[in-house]
């Protein structure tokens, strides 16, 4: 079963060749193995969350993360009229399956990557359990690293895994 994934909006545009030489040699530090796919993506494995500030996991029941390039940012038929300026380039990080500590390890994933793009959180949907009508997306949450920070220790973070 897939797991989750989230989207990073960078405002300043960078080769995502530039982005993956940033991102790789951080990524090896605690992930391994680190594999740059033939397409450009990375996938990975994190075996130490520490580095993370997470206390001693299970890794049999960590899989595999990827990062790659969103095609779709910025989307024409997206309305970005609430931000001083709009998204240039996207990014997905997501998880390869399921699980509270899959769920875990991606929140904070996200937030390392946030601060080290300065790049806000795309949630693609309304966090907390809300849904929107008709199986469709009419509202999102958008957030930078304080916010992440404070979803990340919210109650509700802990019942979408």
């Amino acid at each position: 079963m897939p797991g989750p994934a989230i989207g990073l909006w960078l405002f300043e545009p960078r080769r995502f060749a530039d982005i993956l030489a940033d991102a790789v040699p951080w990524l090896e530090t605690f992930c391994e193995p680190v594999e740059v796919q033939s397409g450009g993506d990375v996938d990975f494995w994190v075996r130490d969350g520490s580095a993370l500030g997470l206390r001693a996991f299970d890794p049999a029941d960590v899989g595999v993360f990827f990062l790659s390039e969103d095609e779709e940012i910025p989307a024409e038929d997206e309305d970005y009229s609430a931000f001083s300026r709009p998204p240039v380039q996207g990014l997905i990080v997501g998880a390869g399956c399921s699980g509270a500590v899959n769920h875990m390890l991606l929140g904070h994933l996200t937030l390392a990557l946030t601060g080290r793009l300065d790049a806000l959180v795309d949630f693609d949907g309304l966090l907390g359990g809300h849904r929107t009508g008709g199986g469709g997306r009419w509202l999102r949450h958008v957030g930078d690293v304080e916010f992440q920070e404070a979803w990340l220790q919210h109650p509700d973070f802990h019942l979408t895994k």
